[in-house]
């Protein structure tokens, strides 16, 4: 456990390896997330936690639409860059 002073203006140096945890670079937002009890907060990487809670919002919805596999996405990606390509180059192959 880390103890750290805050300032006047209610600043805090998060330690390194708090950061490093978090993935937390220079000019990286972070967000504070009020616990039920009201007595504890947990600090966290916003755009992990956005990342993470996107992830969950899709969740099962590949599988739904018939993706089994990191490859099945790829190869749909694939064909779709394709067929842009073509239409935007009016090729015929």
């Amino acid at each position: 456990m880390d103890i750290v002073k805050v300032t006047i203006n209610g600043q805090v140096t998060i330690p390194v390896q708090i950061r490093k945890r978090l993935g937390i670079k220079p000019g990286d937002k972070v967000v504070f997330i009020e616990n039920g009890n009201g007595n504890t907060v947990t600090l966290a990487n916003s755009s992990l936690l956005a990342i993470e809670k996107f992830q969950n919002a899709l969740s099962g919805k590949a599988e739904d639409a018939g993706f089994a596999t990191e490859e099945d996405v790829a190869g749909y990606l694939k064909d779709i860059r394709q067929e842009l390509y073509q239409e935007k180059h009016k090729c015929t192959d």
